[in-house]
């Protein structure tokens, strides 16, 4: 094949094959050290998509043509292609069963304190990351291949240094990862982009060239998994008056083929499946289902929006059944400054209350539901539907040690400063609020600071840039840093005879002063054991609430959000532009897990997509929101006046906090699904996945039309 310049499968790894990310599990947090994803597959493959080689060649067009005269033959074996056949078939990754549990849910339920009981599931969708930068590495040896040094597109470089490291039988020390910046990642790039740089890293080594690999997007979409589709079983016991007193509840995420992070994800969606809402009864239990997909992997959220989307639906059941407001249920029930959460920790400064008040009275929310309701009587056809959603996101990682983050920090005699942490850009305004830290403290011009790369041999062991706590880890190891450097300037700095920064610098150089500090900085006070089901896994809450009104065409399924309102507690915002910009940008990434975005995986059953096969794998068939989809009135305000002592400088987290929210538009489309619904006489709960697509809102839109080839409660298949 022109061009060709090498083959390599498992048998020409160097090192060790195996790959995926470490769990602990069992006995107080620690056990075996699970690694059971290959880089290329040796023997089995467990899905459509797994990596069996790589095919090298001088130029991409000529690795493709090379690649696809690459004949494999295969035996078919038996798969799981559901949660539900997961379910029945007893199929879980070993070591994953989770539970929680507060007060006595089955004497609770046995009781007569309960005036109603239901019962329901739901089925939660996945969602493509769609970074708009594919998968990329670019690989070259160092030193005849003594070293390996590569460029990532990568929210972990030093997961890529360790991985690597692994697979060519080097030690870290001679591995070097850098990151300039990544053209997003919203955690498809924490641990599913470790493949390819280690499959890279197998040719370079081999061939001791260079190798890049950037994938296509069809390629992309195939074998990196995507957010975790989740099935949630619930039974809630409450009051006619709509306080909740039981929840039991059972919930399976879709871990696909290798075990990745799908633990950790199921973990985060057991601890955020109560919301903000107070119940003195609860029991949850979580699986990992294995099944023959590709694993499936981190995304903006981590578990959390899976495990409250749960928890919104029972409540709207609830509402349905005492025929009141979904509205009224949630507000009745919302946590408040010292409740203890069902896992054990303490509820502090807490602002749900504020939040909640304060888009109430933004919302106009009593106006608009007389506007939506005259609206609605007015128009057969068209209808309006209106929703209010909370959100409480717990920030840390959950995994106690990854709490911890490094900084260098040097001062150059010309006033300048290098800044170096182990956070990766990727479009979310790190670097700016970083430099906005040094500058502060040493007192300068942001314009004189300056942020490099990341670089695992400027920082190393640095946790993944995830679970919206770069800020602030590495916000304080670089105030940690930039202290030291200003205790050790300030004999020099007391003379007063300095007329700048850079002559102190200089003269600090002058009198041998060290300019460089390694700043460090840890979590205090967290950490969960999964044994006693009780801990405190995050440092502190984010809290916030979200609007949305939404139109419906009920012939066609088609919608538009004609307004979306959000009130956010982000404590004292380091840079509010940039923290609106997040929060918008996750409102409508939201938008189109809830209502836009739909994975189609063939099965058994399916007539043209082929069992374990991926139709989805590209904007042709797979719409992420566009201009079109924004919200015609947006609207995004800050609660004043509410510091955060738990962060840098009282500030908060705000990357994955909002993307829940966006579910008010879900859950505004049911609204205007249910006065359609109404004019039928069915005034009953029926369920609504996401996401709400045109098929789904047109068949939940029953009329003479739908019944005559579909029951009332009819519900689209869903791939989860």
């Amino acid at each position: 094949s022109p061009g060709f310049a090498g083959l390599f499968l498992s048998k020409d790894v160097p090192g060790a094959n195996n790959i995926g990310p470490i769990r602990f599990l069992q006995k107080k947090n620690i056990g075996p050290i699970i690694h059971d994803g290959e880089v290329f597959a040796s023997d089995v493959v467990t899905c459509v998509g797994q990596i069996i080689g790589i095919v090298v060649a001088d130029t991409h067009d000529n690795a493709k043509a090379a690649a696809n005269k690459v004949n494999v033959k295969y035996s078919e074996l038996p798969a799981i292609l559901s949660i539900e056949e997961a379910i029945k078939a007893g199929s879980f990754h070993p070591h994953t069963t989770r539970c929680l549990s507060k007060g006595d849910v089955e004497l609770c339920f046995a009781s007569n304190t309960c005036d109603k009981v239901i019962e329901g599931e739901v089925q939660v969708g996945g969602q493509e990351h769609f970074y708009m930068e594919p998968q990329c590495t670019l690989v070259w040896p160092v030193d005849s291949g003594n070293e390996i040094h590569m460029i990532s597109s990568t929210q972990a470089p030093h997961t890529h240094q360790k991985y690597v490291a692994n697979v060519l039988g080097l030690p870290l020390s001679k591995v070097v990862c850098k990151t300039k910046r990544i053209g997003g990642g919203f955690g498809g790039k924490e641990t599913r982009s470790v493949i390819f740089a280690a499959a890279a890293s197998v040719a370079s080594y081999c061939l001791r060239r260079p190798v890049k690999i950037v994938l296509d997007r069809d390629v992309d979409m195939m074998t990196t998994g995507q957010r975790h589709s989740f099935l949630g079983k619930y039974k809630v016991g409450f009051t006619n008056d709509g306080k909740i007193l039981a929840l039991d509840l059972e919930i399976y995420n879709n871990g696909g083929n290798t075990l990745d992070l799908s633990l950790a994800v199921l973990e985060h969606a057991m601890l955020e499946s109560e919301n903000v809402y107070d119940i003195p009864n609860i029991r949850a239990s979580g699986k990992v289902c294995f099944t023959n997909f590709p694993s499936n992997t981190a995304f903006r959220g981590f578990g959390g929006p899976q495990g409250m989307l749960i928890a919104e639906n029972w409540i709207h059941h609830m509402a349905t059944e005492l025929r009141r407001s979904p509205e009224e249920i949630k507000e009745l029930n919302l946590h408040s400054d010292g409740t203890v959460l069902y896992y054990g920790q303490l509820l502090q400064n807490c602002m749900i209350h504020s939040v909640w008040d304060e888009l109430k009275a933004s919302s106009n929310f009593v106006e608009a539901r007389k506007a939506v309701n005259v609206f609605n009587s007015n128009n057969r056809w068209r209808k309006r539907g209106i929703a209010m959603v909370p959100t409480k996101f717990g920030i840390s990682f959950t995994t106690k040690f990854m709490n911890q983050a490094g900084a260098l920090v040097q001062v150059y005699t010309d006033g300048t400063v290098l800044v170096t942490h182990g956070g990766v850009e990727m479009g979310q305004g790190l670097h700016t609020k970083i430099a906005q830290v040094a500058a502060s403290s040493l007192d300068i011009p942001l314009s004189c600071v300056f942020i490099a790369e990341t670089s695992t041999d400027k920082v190393p062991s640095a946790s993944p840039t995830a679970a919206s706590a770069s800020s602030d880890l590495y916000g304080a190891a670089v105030l940690n840093a930039c202290q030291q450097i200003k205790a050790r300037m300030e004999p020099i700095a007391s003379r007063g005879n300095h007329k700048s920064f850079a002559e102190l610098a200089e003269a600090c150089y002058m009198e041998w002063v060290d300019l460089s500090a390694h700043g460090f900085y840890i979590t205090p006070d967290i950490g969960f054991d999964w044994n006693a089901g009780k801990g405190t896994p995050f440092n502190y809450f984010t809290y916030g609430a979200a609007f949305a009104e939404v139109e419906i065409d009920t012939l066609t399924g088609d919608f538009h959000t004609r307004k979306a309102d959000i009130v956010m507690d982000l404590g004292y915002s380091i840079n509010p532009a940039i923290d609106i910009g997040q929060i918008e940008g996750a409102f409508i990434q939201g938008l189109g897990w809830a209502a836009m975005e739909e994975l189609k995986w063939g099965d058994d059953n399916h007539k043209w997509i082929r069992p374990g096969h991926l139709f989805t794998r590209g904007p042709c068939s797979y719409k992420i929101p566009s201009v079109n989809d924004i919200p015609l009135n947006f609207k995004v305000s800050l609660l004043k006046g509410v510091p955060n002592p738990k962060a840098i400088h009282s500030s908060k987290a705000v990357g994955e906090p909002p993307f829940f929210l966006a579910s008010s538009v879900l859950f505004a489309i049911k609204d205007a699904i249910t006065a359609a619904r109404a004019e039928e006489g069915h005034l009953d709960w029926f369920p609504l996945d996401n996401p709400a697509t045109p098929e789904r809102i047109r068949m939940a839109c029953v009329d003479s039309i739908t019944k005559k080839f579909a029951s009332v409660y009819y519900r689209p298949k869903l791939s989860v």
